[in-house]
């Protein structure tokens, strides 16, 4: 199980500034999949106000309710929602079966900045940056110069260069996204991406949508 380094604000500014710092030597550490733990916690402790709002897709009635731990840089989170995430969607969460919000958990500098534009896209724009960063994963947390891409990537939904700066700099934005992050790890013992919460119920790993209805099913009856 890969434990998650703290972000090094230093460096995370030496390159949101300078856009010319490789992070090529930081510590990009994707998580590895495990199996669903047994671990169950309220579900109104896990709802409980956050250092950022969460952003819900789906019905407020819905009688399962999940939120994903992840990191942008984290591998087997964009395959999860390359792969898995549309069916749930589709399937589920379109269907006011499911209520879905993603939180920030990042597990290195480069997935803070991911997190940082898309708060800084707007609310309704949060979750199409999300997922476009995840779709273009590759392209920009796996290069030799991340600061480079990741503009250009980010050009693509309309966000400004001014914008793209200055949400980098934004010390209080910075600290609430790794709030986020402390807030799973010591109140929820999060310490891999991608972690679900299922109506309370702790799942770790990149799972298929056949394995995410099995822990559905117990509250779909009837």
């Amino acid at each position: 199980m890969s434990s998650s380094p703290r972000p090094d604000r230093r460096q995370f500014l030496g390159a949101s500034a300078g856009f010319g710092l490789s992070l090529a030597g930081a510590a990009l550490q994707p998580a590895f999949a495990q199996a669903p733990g047994a671990a169950s916690y309220p579900l109104e402790a896990l709802l409980a106000e956050a250092a950022l709002p969460d952003d819900w897709l789906g019905s407020k009635d819905a009688p399962v309710t999940i939120i994903e731990y992840a990191s942008m840089t984290c591998p087997h989170c964009a395959a999860f929602h390359a792969q898995t995430f549309p069916a749930l969607k589709a399937q589920y969460i379109d269907t006011g079966k499911v209520r879905f919000s993603l939180r920030e958990f990042p597990f290195d500098p480069l997935a803070t900045a991911g997190f940082m534009l898309a708060r800084c896209a707007g609310p309704n724009k949060r979750e199409p940056m999300i997922d476009l960063l995840f779709a273009q994963q590759k392209n920009w947390a796996f290069t030799d110069k991340p600061f480079q891409g990741l503009p250009n990537l980010i050009k693509q939904t309309g966000m400004s260069q001014e914008t793209f700066e200055s949400c980098l700099k934004d010390q209080g934005l910075y600290d609430k996204v790794n709030a986020v992050r402390d807030a799973g790890a010591q109140k929820f013992g999060v310490d891999a991406t991608p972690t679900f919460f299922i109506n309370g119920k702790k799942a770790s790993g990149e799972m298929s949508i056949e394995e995410m209805a099995k822990l559905f099913a117990p509250f779909l009856k009837g």
